[in-house]
């Protein structure tokens, strides 16, 4: 994966985010047996905390379920508050501190402070 969002609603395989170099997935963990499935050489996982990302999180499984009627989705979706903490944020390395770097420099031209 080199870029765009995913959200995992089942099990995955093991080695998930080999090669992943862009991109965040968001990944439903509910055996928690995740981190035994992931190659943790290139990406970090995190807790899905923060309200934006809860947002997209919840907006893009409802439009699944709208467009496809699937039953896991609407089972997330009706017990969202339990299963929103079984979700595992999947944060290539290198990404995460390419968009750090992209914020600071959007935050340093809003303030018209020069630049590094």
């Amino acid at each position: 994966m080199t870029g765009g969002n995913v959200i995992v609603l089942g099990p995955t395989g093991v080695n998930f985010a080999a090669g992943m170099s862009g991109g965040i997935a968001y990944v439903l963990d509910e055996e928690y047996n995740f981190n035994d499935r992931c190659n943790l050489s290139m990406v970090d996982l995190e807790a899905v905390s923060s309200e934006k990302d809860k947002a997209f999180l919840k907006a893009t499984i409802e439009e699944h379920v709208k467009l496809t009627g699937s039953e896991k989705g609407k089972y997330v979706l009706a017990n969202w508050e339990e299963i929103l903490p079984k979700f595992v944020k999947v944060f290539p390395i290198e990404y995460k501190k390419v968009l750090g770097q992209m914020m600071k420099e959007d935050e340093a031209i809003k303030r018209d402070v020069p630049r590094d």
